[in-house]
């Protein structure tokens, strides 16, 4: 019975991820499903990556968390438009969750959409929220092992960052390693190095994400 209910449970979510994928393609929306473990950076990222492309591309962003709208305050702080969405222990979001918050978003000012993801590799990797592409973080403290641990959350991905690399020269990371195991998982897997605190390795990241919105 579990396993029917389940089935039923991802079957109801992929209908919902779909809906979601065309409307944001019929508005020409790029949406992207950004997944990472706590503390990794990703709302760092995504203020550094709005404050970048400010008067040339407009973001918005909705916000997954447990509780609290901390987040989406950093967000709104730069002047883009924020959800927030709180899962009340939830490790996932759901594609109907997203739905809500899309409608409730100024879209015909939008150009991207991006999905900061509970903090978490394995229950978000499961769930399909309409998203265009997927963006998986990963930060130099966490160490090199993430790609080996957590293989089905860098399989599905299209993008890899690999954020504080300026804290590389204090601790024991293999770059290399992490790039290894992560193109063995999806060999046109795109990385990119990055430091959400200093900028360095921002202008590839956001090359990528300009010309594909295009």
């Amino acid at each position: 019975m579990k396993l029917k209910i389940n089935k039923k449970i991802l079957a109801k979510n992929e209908d919902c991820a779909a809906a979601n994928r065309k409307f944001l393609k019929d508005k020409n929306i790029l949406c992207i499903n950004m997944i990472s473990s706590p503390g990794s950076g990703k709302t760092t990222t995504l203020e550094k990556t709005i404050n970048m492309l400010k008067g040339k591309v407009n973001i918005a962003v909705i916000e997954g968390d447990l509780q609290t709208q901390l987040d989406a305050e950093r967000i709104r702080a730069t002047g883009a438009q924020a959800i927030q969405i709180e899962t009340k222990g939830a490790c996932h979001l759901s594609a109907a969750q997203v739905t809500n918050a899309i409608h409730t978003l100024n879209i015909d000012q939008i150009d991207i959409i991006i999905i900061e993801n509970v903090g978490n590799l394995v229950c978000p990797s499961d769930f399909d929220l309409g998203e265009e592409k997927r963006v998986v973080l990963v930060s130099v403290p966490e160490g090199d092992e993430k790609c080996a641990k957590y293989p089905k959350a860098f399989a599905k991905a299209d993008v890899l960052l690999i954020n504080k690399i300026d804290l590389l020269e204090h601790l024991d990371f293999d770059v290399n390693r992490i790039k290894k195991d992560a193109l063995k998982l999806k060999k046109d897997l795109k990385i990119f190095e990055i430091s959400a605190k200093t900028g360095d390795g921002f202008e590839d990241w956001l090359n990528w994400l300009t010309k594909t919105k295009k």
